[in-house]
C-alpha cells in the first residue's frame, strides 16, 4: 500500500496562526512537531520512505523540505496551484498511472490528530484488502462521541459494527447542530475521516464518470507540466462532493480509536487539559476571573479579565477575538473581509454557515 499525504490546504479557521504563507499543516498545534511532521512520522513507522508520498502546492514545497529534510522530492506530487482535494487526488492517481503503477493507496489529510498509529495501521491494512477491485472505495468512519456540526458524516444502512466492512448509504455534509444531535441518536452514522483507500484506476474510473472536465485538465497538466493553466482552470471541489456523494461501491470500516480533524480552535480542548477554570492558554497569558477560554499569544503579554467562552489569538499576523459558538464563521468572515474591506464595520450575523455543500474535510 502507498500513502498520499495531502498537504495543500489553507487552514483558514485557525487564523491568525494559520495564514496562506504558513498554513495549519506546517504549524505545531498538538505537539512540538508540526502536523505534517506528525503525519509523516506516523506512516514511516511501518512503511518505507518510497511508499509515502506528499501532495503539495508548489508554493509549499520549501516548507515541506524545511520540516522534512529527509523527504525525497521525487516522492512529491506537486500542484501548480491549490484546487482542493478532488483535483489533488486526481493528480496523484494520474501520476501513478502514467508510471504504470496501480497499487492500492490511501489518500489522507496532513492535519489530523491520531495518537494510536498502530490502530490506524490495522484499519488501513484491512481497508487495503477490500479496495483491490475496481471500482471499490473504502473509507475509515470514526464512531462519533458527540454531536458535531463541524464534521461530515457517513450514513449506514444498519447499526455500526466496529471493524467490519459496511456499505455506505450516503454522505452527509456538515449538518446543523440540531441535525447532528438527531444523527447521533440514530446510531447509524459515523464521522467522515476524509481517509480514502482505493486504487489509482478506481480514482480515474470515478473521475472520468463524474468529473470528466477535471480529469481532462489533470491529464493535460500531468502530461506536460508547462501547461499549468490547465490545472489552474479546475473548479475547486472537495472529493466528497465531486465523487463520494455520487459513486457506488463505497464501503466504510467503523473505527473507535481517538481521532480529531483539528479543524477549529476548540479542537484543542479535546487534546490539551484545561486549567481549573476550564481555560487553555499558551504563551504569555494571564487570566483573572476568566472561564472556558482558549487563549494563544505569541507576540505580547495578554491579560483576560472576567471573560468567558472566548477564543483570543494574538500573532504577528493579527488578533482574533471570537465567541466559541461563532468559530465556524471565522472562514466566512475572512472571505468577506478579503472581498470588501468595508465589511469590517458591518455586523456578521448573516455570516453563520448553513448546512454546507460542497464540503467535507477541508484540504
Amino acid at each position: 500500500m502507498k500513502i498520499v499525504i495531502m498537504a495543500g490546504g489553507k487552514g483558514t479557521r485557525f487564523w491568525p496562526r494559520s495564514v496562506e504563507a504558513r498554513p495549519k499543516q506546517f504549524l505545531s498545534l498538538t505537539s512540538q512537531e508540526t502536523m505534517l511532521q506528525q503525519t509523516y512520522a506516523r506512516f514511516r513507522q511501518w512503511l518505507p520512505a518510497e511508499d509515502v508520498f506528499i501532495a503539495v502546492a508548489e508554493a509549499y514545497v520549501p516548507l515541506v523540505m524545511e520540516q522534512l529534510p529527509e523527504f525525497d522530492l521525487r516522492q512529491a506530487i506537486v500542484e501548480p496551484v491549490q484546487r482542493d482535494t478532488a483535483a489533488c487526488i486526481a493528480l496523484a492517481a494520474h501520476s501513478f498511472l502514467r508510471e504504470g503503477r496501480d497499487d492500492v493507496l490511501a489518500t489522507v489529510p496532513s492535519d489530523q490528530y491520531v495518537p494510536d498509529g498502530a490502530a490506524l495501521r490495522q484499519a488501513l491494512e484491512q481497508a487495503a484488502d477490500a479496495a483491490t477491485g475496481v471500482p471499490s472505495v473504502v473509507t475509515l468512519g470514526i464512531v462519533p462521541t458527540r454531536p458535531e456540526a463541524g464534521f461530515g458524516y457517513i450514513e449506514l444502512e444498519r447499526e455500526i459494527a466496529i471493524g467490519r466492512l459496511m456499505p455506505v448509504k450516503a454522505f452527509i455534509e456538515k449538518p446543523s447542530s440540531e441535525r447532528a444531535v438527531a444523527l447521533i441518536a440514530g446510531k447509524r452514522v459515523l464521522w467522515n475521516s476524509g481517509i480514502y483507500v482505493w486504487k489509482p484506476s478506481t480514482i480515474a474510473h470515478y473521475m472520468i464518470q463524474f468529473q470528466p472536465e477535471l480529469w481532462r485538465r489533470v491529464q493535460a497538466y500531468g502530461d506536460d507540466t508547462r501547461r499549468a493553466e490547465q490545472y489552474a482552470g479546475i473548479t475547486r471541489q472537495s472529493v466528497d462532493y465531486a465523487v463520494m456523494e455520487k459513486a457506488g461501491a463505497i464501503f466504510t470500516i467503523p473505527v473507535d480509536f481517538v481521532w480529531d480533524d483539528v479543524g477549529v480552535w476548540t479542537s484543542l480542548e479535546r487534546i490539551f487539559a484545561a486549567d481549573e477554570d476550564g481555560n487553555i492558554a499558551q504563551g504569555d497569558v494571564h487570566l483573572f476571573g476568566a472561564t472556558g477560554n482558549i487563549v494563544y499569544s505569541e507576540t505580547q503579554r495578554t491579560v483576560i479579565i472576567g471573560a468567558s467562552d472566548l477564543i483570543v489569538v494574538s500573532t504577528g499576523n493579527g488578533l482574533l477575538v471570537c465567541g466559541k459558538k461563532d468559530e465556524q464563521t471565522i472562514k466566512l468572515v475572512l472571505e468577506r473581509i478579503g472581498r470588501d474591506k468595508t465589511v469590517l464595520a458591518e455586523p456578521f450575523a448573516d455570516a453563520r454557515p448553513p448546512e454546507t455543500k460542497p464540503g467535507g474535510i477541508e484540504e
